[in-house]
């Protein structure tokens, strides 16, 4: 039986992780990678990646993009796919509201 991942490539070789609700988040102290949480770095928080993952986040309102490193899991609300730190929102322009349509791509 073939097992079947949800990643696939795109023409550029880029692995295409998902599409979604983004968020932020700027509390906690620590990380479940056991790393301290600060806002000002940019990282990220997703279910599943491994830890050290590094994604390109693009909103896809603005096209802005910020690239990430996963160090944290979450995020817990549903329907959405992943939560960045405030600097990466900030980045991406997500602030005011909050939330953001984004891809998210793996780029190592």
């Amino acid at each position: 039986m073939r097992k079947h991942t949800a990643s696939r490539k795109d023409a550029r070789g880029t692995k295409t992780a998902s599409h979604g609700i983004a968020s932020f988040y700027t509390e906690g102290t620590k990380t479940a990678s056991g790393e301290k949480f600060n806002t000002l770095e940019m990282t990220a928080a997703h279910p599943t990646l491994p830890f050290g993952t590094k994604l390109r986040v693009t909103n896809v309102a603005s096209g802005q993009s910020v690239t990430v490193r996963v160090n944290d899991r979450g995020p817990y609300v549903r329907g959405r796919i992943v939560d960045v730190s405030y600097s990466a929102a900030d980045a991406l322009g997500m602030v005011g509201k909050g939330v953001a349509k984004v891809k998210l791509d793996v780029v190592q």
